[in-house]
């Protein structure tokens, strides 16, 4: 799945965030993203075995993990190159729809389904969904499969201190209406992906995570 020399060339990349030292390692970050495109295309193969929605999608596998350069509107961190990359399977589009995607990072690697980084209409979409049927949304946090392999529940990279304009703190859902993009993950060590085999642990944790995706659908 991912290849040691992946985990490598992030870790060196952390500390060499410059353009002139990624110039004298392309060889790297080439065989990086052929690494990416195959675990896209890999997730996408598997699909049939966690949602028919993504299975049926065109596979996109190139344009299916976030891009090592950083826009600079977009831009996260002092780098001009990002040094966690997420590989996603989605059956629309990772910043528009709800999908599953894989996180890869030096000992910080997980797995789940999620919109993190949702664009401005796919945040108010989400933000109305939660605000017209919270008692769904409970019914996915109290599915049996979804709390054993999700204990954290909902998280977020990015929290607002109040609910956003047009909503009331006293909205049932209220403190996911403050999320700023929103998902579910699972902790993966390292040497897990390192093997092949793990593509059935990752399908096992997207099925628990279907009901979210199919939450938001």
């Amino acid at each position: 799945m991912v290849e040691p020399e992946t985990f490598e060339f992030l870790t060196d990349l952390a500390v060499n965030n410059r353009k002139a030292w990624v110039d004298t390692h392309r060889e790297e970050r080439d065989d990086a993203l052929r690494n990416f495109t195959g675990i896209a295309t890999t997730l996408h193969d598997y699909a049939d075995r966690f949602d028919p929605y993504v299975a049926d999608a065109v596979n996109k596998p190139k344009q299916s993990y976030t891009k090592f350069f950083q826009d600079p509107r977009e831009r996260t961190g002092p780098g001009l190159y990002r040094t966690t990359i997420d590989v996603f399977a989605n059956a629309g589009h990772p910043t528009e729809d709800f999908g599953y995607y894989l996180h890869i990072e030096p000992r910080n690697c997980y797995a789940g389904a999620a919109l993190f980084q949702p664009s401005k209409a796919a945040l108010a979409r989400v933000r109305n969904r939660l605000h017209d049927d919270p008692t769904g949304l409970n019914d996915v946090l109290a599915d049996r499969d979804f709390k054993s392999t999700f204990a954290d529940g909902l998280v977020t990279r990015k929290a607002l201190n109040v609910v956003p304009e047009g909503f009331e703190e006293n909205d049932p859902a209220a403190p996911y209406l403050k999320m700023v993009g929103l998902g579910c993950r699972k902790d993966i060590p390292d040497e897990q992906l390192l093997d092949d085999e793990v593509i059935d642990q990752l399908i096992e944790i997207f099925r628990a995570a279907t009901p979210l995706v199919r939450y938001f659908d």
